[in-house]
């Protein structure tokens, strides 16, 4: 039982070499680039999607902060489409690997960080030492602040990595209690497919959210440096 409740968030392999690179690839099925002079519902529903969530996230930049449009809607695509996919039956999440998410959380941060101290070093560094601090305390909070900024990607990491694979475990425990319980008995095994099939929907859900959130994260981390 414990091997297979984890057994999907092992790294596939193909003749003993990992896929993960494939199954990576895989969202870009997904959005392809229009070639009809007038679009379909689909493509005309992704572009009114992404033209809102753009709107939204990116108005409160400046200039220089909207540079930045392009990577940030890319990565909120990327997440939310793998995420979606990995709901599908005997599929892969790779944003289930703690590892992958800390390969986007760390460079976008260190990018957001470097190009506060470039362009505005004295108003980054203010952000170490909160203002009318007690000159006691000034080392302690420099320290602590310093700590919290070197958390941050780490978070951003955790937070995706958790509620994915907690969702996916809950759906696994349910969808096991339920194909247990109908070999007993229908009418007790209806109530849990009921909570399965509600389950379910709550996943896409916060597949598209926590794509949302840990791109808004990264928006805010780079509306302060910018």
């Amino acid at each position: 039982m414990n091997e297979n409740l984890f057994a999907s968030f092992l790294t596939p392999m193909m003749m003993g070499i990992p896929i993960v690179t494939i199954i990576i690839m895989f969202p870009i099925i997904m959005f392809p680039s229009p070639k009809r002079l007038i679009n379909n519902r689909i493509e005309s529903m992704q572009q009114w999607l992404l033209q809102q969530t753009t709107k939204q996230m990116m108005s409160i930049h400046s200039y220089k902060g909207q540079t930045w449009t392009l990577m940030l809607m890319s990565l909120i695509i990327f997440i939310a489409s793998t995420n979606l996919l990995g709901l599908l039956p005997y599929s892969f999440t790779a944003t289930t690997q703690l590892s992958m998410n800390l390969g986007m959380a760390v460079p976008l941060w260190a990018a957001t960080v470097i190009t506060g101290f470039r362009h505005k070093t004295k108003m980054s560094l203010a952000h170490l030492l909160p203002q009318g601090t007690p000159t006691p305390l000034i080392p302690v909070l420099v320290i602590i602040e310093t700590i919290s900024l070197l958390i941050q990607p780490m978070a951003l990491a955790v937070r995706l990595t958790a509620n994915i694979t907690a969702g996916h475990l809950l759906m696994h425990l349910i969808g096991s209690a339920t194909l247990a319980l109908m070999s007993i008995s229908l009418t007790v095994a209806t109530p849990t497919f009921i909570i399965l099939v509600l389950l379910t929907i709550l996943e896409f859900a916060v597949a598209l959210i926590q794509a949302y959130v840990f791109t808004l994260l990264i928006s805010l981390y780079l509306h302060d440096n910018t």
